[in-house]
């Protein structure tokens, strides 16, 4: 089992308590949104897999993918940034699910916590989004997860949370 902790758009901004966070897990999931400001910490962090996001430079997605594929055992897992609401997926995030057939599909961009299954593609994938841990943006608090992943899945999914 790994421990892995899943936050989105930090939008440059990594706190101690962030760190924290992050050296306490096996595996750092970042979907998207990184920034500037904070890339090199998420570069450098060698347990880190990351996708670029709307508000990331050159340098950034030249240095992270668009999308992760991620396969833990039988367990297949799809990050990307934006994939719009469940079911009614962006035209990537459709072709992804339909390609790969994860059983989870992860998210970000949209700064709402969301982890609900959906079976609107036909197969059924559990869809995590952590919400938002930076400073910039509308949501009122500050959010991440974390969850322990086997070959069969997730267990033990928590959100962490912080006041704006």
């Amino acid at each position: 089992m790994k421990k892995i902790l899943l936050l989105s758009d930090t939008h440059g901004y990594v706190d101690e308590a962030i760190k924290s966070h992050c050296a306490a897990a096996d595996e750092v999931w970042h979907a998207g949104d990184i920034g500037e400001a904070c890339f090199d910490y998420f570069k450098n962090l060698p347990h880190c897999k990351a996708v670029y996001g709307n508000i990331d430079g050159p340098q950034i997605q030249s240095y992270f993918p668009e999308y992760q594929f991620i396969q833990e055992g039988e367990c297949k897992i799809v990050i990307l940034h934006i994939a719009n609401r469940t079911g009614k997926y962006s035209s990537l995030a459709k072709k992804l699910v339909i390609e790969h057939s994860p059983q989870i599909l992860i998210t970000g961009h949209s700064h709402i916590l969301l982890a609900k299954n959906d079976t609107s593609l036909g197969s059924s994938h559990l869809h995590l989004n952590p919400g938002a841990i930076g400073k910039h943006g509308w949501h009122k608090k500050r959010t991440m997860m974390r969850f322990l992943l086997s070959s069969d899945g997730i267990s033990e999914l928590e959100v962490i949370e912080y006041p704006r």
